[in-house]
């Protein structure tokens, strides 16, 4: 056998570190809406500053947008708290993430003595702020 045969090369061994994040970041787990619902909602507001945000999301009418201001507010507050000397004007919604959580697995009654699965979905939503210019 030549020597080049003999050479097994071992994989390259992904460094799995997980991309910590640059800016403040909030996290909402088990939010009793359907991802669906919930990321109508965060697609309007994702790359705007956090006061056009929360502008946007006090007049959208839809369910999901009260968590998601609660959210956005509490991520400002973890930026001031955390952050030290963080201009919150310049604060901009970097990203936003809606995850379907667990899903609520209910029965309804049919007839002839059926019975229906009714799945009722949660979401997990993950915000991360940035200062600058929009993401």
């Amino acid at each position: 056998m030549a020597e080049t045969e003999k050479k097994t090369t071992k994989p390259a061994k992904a460094a799995k570190k997980a991309a910590a994040p640059a800016g403040p970041t909030a996290r909402l787990s088990y939010l009793r809406i359907a991802p669906r619902k919930v990321r109508l909602v965060a697609d309007n507001v994702r790359g705007l500053p956090v006061g056009d945000a929360l502008a946007m999301l006090k007049f959208t009418p839809n369910a999901a947008a009260k968590p998601l201001a609660k959210l956005l507010r509490s991520a400002v507050a973890n930026a001031e708290t955390k952050g030290g000397n963080v201009d919150v004007d310049r604060l901009v919604v970097k990203t936003l993430t809606v995850d379907g959580g667990p899903k609520l697995r209910r029965f309804m009654p049919r007839a002839m003595g059926r019975a229906y699965r009714v799945e009722k979905r949660t979401s997990h939503v993950f915000v991360e702020l940035s200062t600058g210019a929009r993401a």
